[in-house]
């Protein structure tokens, strides 16, 4: 029997799939991208897994005793019925009703994160919002689990159009590779982070832009935890600090800047608000509540902190001085107590430096944390499918889904106001995995069984999906038709069909249809068109703003022929505020002073311990139990075998694992230290849960660290470890950055490790519930 090659795409890039007899027998890269990203091998067996949703499926318990809160919400052994889509479909549309007519529309919290689908029309979140906006509203999420630091607090800093371009127009690597000499990267340039890419990317080019670079001349440092947190190819230098210690360093290097005179006082002075109240600061006239006197700010200091060697510290500041040095703080920093503020004292070391608004100098935020940053941008934007306005203006901090649902109306801090958590009755989700993202999953567990009613549309039986009452099945991205591209892309790429829909699975867009039609908005929802009318009528919409800027794409019907079209108007980003630099008076910044605010009066106002009005050093708690019951400092980073927890099921993904469980790093010492040794199932033990995972001993992290990244799907299934599979998330704390911007601090907790002796309880992750057949 003959195989038919399809093109697709993925959040990690392009590809094709091998389809014989309506089953993906395997992937091929394209073979314009010149460094294909692996992860696409999990394609083929997550396709026709047995953790599939075939069928519609309602929990028992639910179903036998109505709505309400249930403790067993999630339950290892909580048992579904599977139900035909008519009974589906009007126990939904019951449900919906009877929640907006009872408590109104904001007691529905529209979840979906977004990640489940590449497509432009079939994008889960945009579905999802856009049929409750059609049906009256929903309470929102704001900001984001990668990045919800920066979105906050840069606005106050720099305004938001800046911060728009913050992360969204850095300048491209080509720009680094003619302007830099030197950059400093905290939190690293992994590269299995640049192949993901919201929308995914025609090509993979930011592995070989970084080796470009570095083979014409462009010097890298490392600052992180772990030495592979750059590519080896890169050359960089490795200066291997304590996790959460980052701030520590930079205040150490302006501390250098501003006593031997390499501090540029010209460009603070005319561009930045603050800067005396920083050096104040640095040099221990004040300390961070403005009491007088404080600590000097000395690399010594730093080196009692962060362990890297005084010494070094000097060194560096000098260096950095010298030639044109780009400073980037990687996503993952932010990502812990105090997140903002590594990035506001890296742009402050920036701003020292004198460099902001220079090609290939000042700050950026994001390089080697996604596929799309320093890869150019485009301007004219891409297709998107119209949501609708949603009439409920109550939202949450993403991250602190646990504490709205378990604790409605209670007060709560958020960029300068007051709010209240809404009363949350009925949760819907669709494309996306809160038991990935979010912290203290036991916690989250409880969280969850507090609504009347949880609502998951999925492709597999996630957990998520688990801790659901109504699970809808999803066809996934290759058994419908779409388009595709990213920010920054190089081309829009035609998604077509490869396999038939799994079991019963059916598109979306066609579920909130006749969900729609019984609530008496299917006009308002579909707008009369089905979804390959809609994925026309936005290629045409972009095609006619494109046209506005006097550029040219095919038609429709050419486009899908040709299977893409190149991205128009592409831009290839030189410097971050350089029109600011250039004339700081008519590109004035939209802040209160025009200016890069070091110090913010309008952050001192609200009065936040937790984050003052300018960068200051403040202790996270993953440096206070060094020798004590927890003495190891867990790195929950991204993982390299799979998007976020996608397809871990996947040939790529189960090759990473021992024993079937999630690889934890440790240093050679540090193995000695528990008596494990390479290969062993270990318990990694933090404050909040346990789990299992396999142990790989590495001299490539830094004593005193383990590393264990995110993405085994949670397995509460047996009593040896919260999670048996190895979830990291298991053990992370639930609690904000701060009090201004309430963001993910998953990145780090601290752990014990033990060597696990006796018979492992088999992981259960992917096994479908009780009461579901597989097809």
């Amino acid at each position: 029997m003959s195989t038919t090659s399809y093109p697709t795409s993925a959040h990690w890039g392009g590809y094709r799939v091998l389809v014989r007899d309506d089953r993906v027998v395997g992937v091929r890269p394209d073979p314009e991208d010149p460094a294909p990203s692996p992860v696409m091998e999990n394609t083929p067996i997550a396709q026709h897994h047995a953790s599939r949703v075939a069928r519609p499926a309602v929990r028992r318990r639910w179903l036998e005793r109505g709505p309400g809160p249930d403790p067993r919400r999630g339950a290892p052994d909580d048992e579904y019925v599977e139900v035909g889509w008519t009974r589906a479909l009007d126990l939904l549309a019951g449900e919906l009703d009877r929640v907006r007519t009872a408590h109104g529309n904001a007691a529905i919290y529209g979840g979906s994160y977004g990640w489940g689908s590449a497509g432009r029309v079939h994008h889960a979140q945009s579905q999802l919002h856009r049929f409750l906006n059609t049906i009256g509203g929903y309470t929102r999420s704001r900001t984001t689990y990668s990045h919800g630091a920066v979105e906050t607090l840069f606005p106050r800093l720099i305004g938001t159009p800046a911060t728009n371009r913050l992360l969204h127009r850095a300048p491209s690597w080509e720009a680094v590779r003619q302007h830099t000499d030197l950059l400093v990267t905290f939190g690293g340039l992994r590269v299995s982070n640049t192949w993901t890419a919201s929308g995914g990317r025609a090509a993979q080019t930011a592995g070989p832009a970084m080796r470009a670079a570095s083979e014409a001349g462009v010097e890298f440092v490392s600052v992180s935890p772990l030495r592979d947190d750059t590519p080896d190819d890169v050359k960089a230098e490795w200066l291997s600090l304590r996790p959460g210690t980052d701030t520590a360093v930079l205040l150490a290097l302006m501390h250098v800047l501003f006593t031997e005179g390499l501090a540029d006082t010209d460009f603070l002075d005319r561009y930045t608000v603050g800067a005396d109240t920083v050096r104040s600061y640095v040099l221990g006239e004040h300390d961070e509540g403005g009491r007088r006197p404080g600590t000097a700010r000395t690399p010594e200091w730093a080196e009692r902190i962060s362990g890297v060697p005084a010494a070094e510290l000097r060194a560096l500041a000098r260096r950095m001085a010298r030639g044109r040095t780009l400073v980037n703080v990687g996503w993952s920093v932010q990502r812990a107590r105090y997140g903002e503020q590594p990035l506001w004292a890296g742009l402050a070391l920036a701003c020292c430096l004198g460099q902001v608004g220079l090609p290939g100098g000042g700050f950026a935020s994001g390089y080697g944390s996604m596929g799309n940053y320093g890869g150019g941008s485009t301007p004219l934007g891409l297709p998107r499918l119209p949501q609708g306005d949603n009439a409920v203006k109550d939202f949450i901090p993403v991250a602190r889904v646990a504490d709205m649902l378990l604790h409605p109306g209670k007060a709560y801090h958020y960029d300068g106001g007051e709010r209240r958590y809404p009363d949350i009755r009925l949760v819907y989700w669709a494309g996306g995995n809160p038991f990935h993202h979010h912290q203290d999953l036991a916690r989250l567990t409880r969280a969850f069984g507090r609504p009347e009613t949880v609502v998951v549309h999925e492709t597999h039986w996630t957990a998520t999906a688990r801790h659901a009452d109504i699970v809808i099945p999803s066809t996934t991205v290759l058994e419908r038709d779409d388009l595709t591209a990213s920010q920054g892309d190089l081309s829009v790429r035609a998604m077509p069909r490869a396999v038939s829909p799994h079991g019963e699975a059916r598109d979306e867009y066609d579920t909130y249809a006749d969900l729609a039609e019984r609530l008496g908005v299917r006009e308002e929802f579909t707008e009369g068109r089905t979804s390959g009318e809609w994925m026309r009528v936005i290629y045409h919409r972009w095609r006619s703003l494109v046209a506005r800027r006097g550029l040219e794409v095919p038609g429709f019907e050419e486009f899908w022929a040709a299977g893409r079209v190149e991205m128009p108007g592409r831009v290839e980003d030189e410097a971050l505020l350089g029109e600011f630099r250039a004339d700081p008076e008519g590109h004035a910044l939209r802040t209160p002073s025009g200016r890069i605010e070091l110090f913010s009066e309008t952050i001192a106002s609200f009065g936040y311990e937790d984050c003052p009005g300018h960068p200051v050093w403040l202790a996270g708690p993953v440096l206070s139990d060094h020798d004590g019951e927890f003495p190891l400092v867990l790195v929950a980073n991204q993982p390299t075998g799979r998007l976020h927890g996608q397809q871990d099921m996947g040939a790529h993904s189960m090759r990473q694992k021992v024993h079937g469980r999630a690889p934890v790093r440790l240093h050679p010492d540090d193995a000695a230290a528990h008596g494990v040794t390479d290969g062993d199932i270990v318990r990694v033990v933090g404050e909040r849960g346990s789990c299992l995972a396999g142990a790989v001993v590495d001299e490539a992290l830094r004593p005193g660290v383990a590393q264990l990244s995110t993405g085994a799907w949670y397995d509460p299934s047996a009593a040896e470890a919260t999670c048996v599979h190895g979830n990291p998330n298991a053990l992370t704390v639930d609690e904000g950055t701060s009090s201004l911007s309430q963001g993910c601090t998953g990145q780090l907790t601290r752990v014990r490790v033990e060597r696990f002796d006796g018979t492992p309880p088999p992981v259960r992750a992917f096994e479908p519930p009780r009461g579901v057949t597989p097809v």
